[in-house]
């Protein structure tokens, strides 16, 4: 069984943005050489998230705003007193930071619509995602 490793770097440029990554991530798996197997995919940042979903503009600002709705950026939160960014953590914690997705004949398997996307909610900042890919 072979193992392989990369890591995307991406910037954000405002302070809550969906930015997807999925040409990227199909582009390095194929690189990889390997046909068949398991890609996970880590998005090592505590105010940030992975998300698999459609990547159209509307659907990307519906993912904010609802976001927002359920955890505003301004609230009663403990974390807030040692820095202001307590609502990015709690939404990072909602969504998730990783994603397991199958490898099989060269190319991931998801469905039509899903899309690798990063929901950035402290932005700008400079972002990685880490690629870890074990097959044949």
């Amino acid at each position: 069984m072979k193992t392989w490793y990369r890591e995307i770097a991406f910037s954000t440029s405002r302070r809550s943005e969906v930015v997807d990554l999925t040409q990227q991530v199909m582009s390095a798996t194929r690189e990889s050489g390997i046909r068949n197997g398991i890609l996970v995919l880590q998005l090592p940042h505590a105010t940030a998230a992975l998300a698999m979903n459609e990547g159209e503009e509307g659907l990307k600002q519906d993912i904010l705003e609802k976001l927002d709705d359920l955890i505003p950026v301004r609230g009663r939160y403990q974390h807030d007193r040692i820095d202001t960014n307590a609502h990015a953590h709690l939404k990072s914690v909602l969504l998730g930071s990783s994603v397991v997705l199958p490898v099989v004949d060269g190319s991931i398997v998801r469905g039509t619509w899903q899309n690798i996307l990063v929901v950035e909610q402290d932005g700008p900042r400079k972002r990685r995602l880490a690629l870890f890919l074990m097959g044949e």
